[in-house]
């Protein structure tokens, strides 16, 4: 039989992850793929750098847990196509998460308004919730 959790273990497996990755993270949108694991070293080109709100993520409900606040970049790093994502300690070397970057609608582990950049345009990340699984 599967693992089956309750929503309180789920929301608090949630809640524990912001926790450990720490206030204020940072969060690097890239080109390409992701690497295999968050410990291989960072691939494509960081088009935005952007440090995230101290509390940047929602308290955990019902399994799942959104962004908190405005994400969003007044000039981007470089151009190109986003095709993955790292978030980071406040360092900004420590990796702790990936996923992929699709436009709103595209069904990315994180969405985007925009997912082709140009160098200093404006853009905002518009969806990225994280559900627990084991239900």
């Amino acid at each position: 039989m599967a693992l089956q959790y309750s929503v309180a273990v789920r929301n608090a497996k949630l809640d524990a992850v912001e926790t450990a990755i720490g206030a204020s993270p940072i969060l690097k949108i890239r080109t390409g793929a992701p690497p295999a694991n968050c410990a291989a070293a960072d691939i494509g080109t960081v088009l935005a750098t952007l440090t995230l709100p101290a509390d940047w993520m929602a308290a955990a409900a019902n399994g799942t847990k959104a962004k908190a606040g405005t994400w969003e970049d007044t000039s981007a790093d470089a151009a190109g196509t986003a095709g993955h994502y790292r978030i980071y300690a406040s360092d900004g070397i420590t990796c702790h998460e990936q996923g992929t970057v699709t436009a709103t609608g595209g069904g990315g582990d994180m969405t985007v308004d925009n997912v082709v950049f140009a160098s200093g345009q404006a853009f905002t990340v518009t969806s990225y919730t994280k559900t627990a699984g084991n239900a």
